[in-house]
């Protein structure tokens, strides 16, 4: 599994065997005993990723010769913690220096894992990974035959370019970050989109309408964010935001969470061209989604609607 993007300011909640576990750089196939590895498109805290290791092992989940950090993935250093405190909260930042570390990143004054002595055991040749060795040499031996989950840190609506600019994260939340990574475009053979059944948003802009339903919503949805603990926002489903997510990601397969907390509240509806569509019944808003879906491309064989963590 690769962890493509992003850094700490991502909280992923699992429940593994029983007991729940939050983590923020980790890939989440270290559950499963499959390889995780860090991508070269995150920026990695050494001292939250330790901690990290410490909290699984600590848990139960093995993690000796699963999970790897690329080479050529950033640092987020103390300065740059610092500096995202004191300057991140117009924009509601998570104050976990991601912004900072990616700006020096790219103004090529940033610190590589491998500079790191101390990630030196976790360090891995993305290249050497997807290719192998003897493709150094100049031999042909293409791409080596395995298969790859890409799992990304923040939804396609906090990318960086195609988000709510500047109510974005610093890093590329789209297929194409994951590509970033040091994989052709060719590798790609399904892209699956997650999307819950009602929209959230954690961070400053004003992004919840007035109603004691969003509240509900929120509520017994459990929406939180893992990461800082500030309540999330919550909204309609947004059919137009859908579209522009599932074309611009060549999206293949859909699954939608937490059908079962509309179901508990008791209320359906989607925001379609800019106007609030109700519905009487979940099958009601399950059947409208599925035929906007399949204008899209996507069959409903490719759509899955979730409503348990076990489910999904």
């Amino acid at each position: 599994m690769l962890r493509y993007n992003g850094g700490c300011n991502a909280g992923h909640t699992i429940f593994h065997k029983g007991k729940k576990f939050v983590t923020h750089s980790v890939p989440a196939g270290v559950f499963f005993g499959v390889k995780s590895i860090i991508g070269s498109g995150c920026v990695v805290d050494p001292d939250q990723f330790f901690r990290e290791i410490a909290m699984l092992e600590k848990g139960g989940v093995a993690t000796r010769g699963k999970i790897f950090i690329a080479n050529n993935a950033h640092i987020v250093t103390d300065a740059h913690k610092n500096e995202d405190k004191q300057k991140g909260g117009k924009i509601g930042t998570t104050g976990r220096g991601n912004g900072p570390a990616y700006r020096d990143k790219y103004g090529r004054t940033g610190v590589r894992a491998e500079q790191v002595r101390k990630l030196k055991p976790y360090l891995i040749d993305l290249y050497d990974e997807w290719y192998g060795k003897s493709a150094q040499g100049g031999s042909a031996s293409g791409r080596k035959n395995i298969n790859i989950l890409a799992e990304g840190a923040q939804g396609f609506g906090l990318d960086i370019d195609w988000g709510d600019y500047p109510f974005v994260t610093s890093s590329h939340c789209t297929t194409a970050g994951a590509l970033l990574n040091g994989l052709p475009a060719s590798a790609i053979r399904s892209v699956w989109g997650v999307a819950k059944i009602y929209e959230t948003y954690v961070g400053s802009k004003k992004f919840q309408p007035k109603g004691k339903v969003f509240n509900k919503i929120g509520d017994i949805g459990e929406e939180f964010g893992s990461t800082t603990g500030r309540r999330r926002q919550t909204n309609w489903m947004n059919m137009a935001s859908l579209e522009r997510a599932i074309r611009m990601n060549g999206v293949t397969h859909i699954v939608f969470s937490k059908t079962d907390v509309l179901r508990d509240v008791g209320a359906w509806a989607v925001i379609d061209k800019n106007k609030v569509v109700a519905f009487k019944s979940e099958k009601a808003m399950q059947d409208f989604v599925l035929k906007r879906l399949k204008s899209f491309g996507i069959p409903k064989t490719k759509v899955y609607f979730s409503d348990s963590k076990e489910t999904i």
